[in-house]
């Protein structure tokens, strides 16, 4: 497979930040945020990337940022390259398709995450009390099944360690009740546009974890949005039995947790089977919903391609 991009330094180039898998440089009133080739399981940056990982995933990201700018104001500026910044033109030619420059936004310290079907900690949450996120669900959904209305289920964000789930009284203690309500609203409205949209492309957006801030006073997207690292996704056609196909990190963690590691760093390096099965997992949904194609026409039936 390819060489692996693992970040700015591989450029000469100090990032202002770095975090699990984008690097970001501080331009003043925007920012340069570039995808690596790094992917993280159980808050550990795995010693192995994925090989054109990070080009799947910047260019995901900015599709829906497309897509979603006549529905929600986001921190997308551009990725085109005529965009890029003039001073660091000598470098591009080695970040084509990972980069995105975004207005710079104050963010929230809370992650809001909905949920649409079972799966995962709600899944198991569900089996012992019959809630899902701390939120009373209706007995009687499979392993898996579709719940009966999207879940907000907000969680912290925390620099260091653990996110935290809280409750949405929690969450009004955080941020106050008024901006509480208007990020429940945005980030179920967004799963509500998107969701169709992946469903008529083959895809079942499972849930995922939208990240917001203010610019200029407006309360606005930012980070990345329904990339299959902040995401889960399934491929519709289910199997006959057992458990949907995850087009995700999912599938790195199941993995993971089937070998003898104790989720404390350092992981261990992952097999080239599970590498070029997870690149081939994240193409699937960049392939299906046209990333690098014309914007999404969410909220408006199926897109024309």
């Amino acid at each position: 497979m390819k060489a692996s991009f693992l970040g700015l330094g591989d450029l000469g180039v100090s990032p202002s930040r770095s975090g699990k898998v984008r690097e970001t440089l501080d331009l003043g009133d925007t920012l340069l945020i570039v995808t690596t080739d790094r992917i993280s399981a159980f808050d550990c940056i795995l010693p192995t990337p994925i090989p054109g990982k990070g080009k799947l995933l910047n260019r995901i990201s900015a599709h829906w940022f497309r897509g979603l700018s006549s529905h929600v104001a986001t921190h997308f500026v551009s990725d085109g390259e005529s965009d890029f910044p003039a001073e660091l033109r000598h470098i591009l030619p080695s970040l084509r398709d990972r980069w995105m420059l975004v207005r710079k936004a104050l963010r929230i310290p809370v992650e809001c995450v909905v949920r649409g079907h079972l799966a995962g900690s709600g899944l198991r949450e569900y089996a012992q009390k019959g809630t899902v996120g701390g939120i009373e669900v209706a007995p009687g959904i499979e392993p898996y099944g579709k719940l009966p209305a999207p879940l907000f289920t907000p969680t912290t964000k925390e620099d260091v360690g653990h996110d935290r789930p809280v409750s949405f009284e929690e969450l009004e203690e955080i941020v106050g009740a008024g901006l509480a309500a208007e990020l429940r609203r945005i980030s179920l409205r967004i799963f509500e546009l998107a969701e169709p949209f992946a469903a008529a492309r083959g895809l079942t957006l499972v849930d995922t974890k939208f990240e917001f801030g203010w610019i200029d006073g407006k309360l606005t997207l930012i980070d990345e949005v329904l990339t299959p690292d902040s995401s889960r996704y399934w491929d519709a056609e289910r199997p006959a039995a057992g458990a949907p196909v995850s087009l995700d990190k999912e599938f790195v963690r199941e993995h993971l947790m089937g070998t003898a590691w104790d989720r404390n760093p350092p992981a261990p390096p992952l097999p080239q089977e599970i590498i070029e099965e997870t690149f081939r997992r994240y193409q699937r949904v960049h392939d299906r919903i046209g990333a690098g194609g014309s914007a999404p026409e969410l909220g408006r039936g199926r897109s024309s391609e």
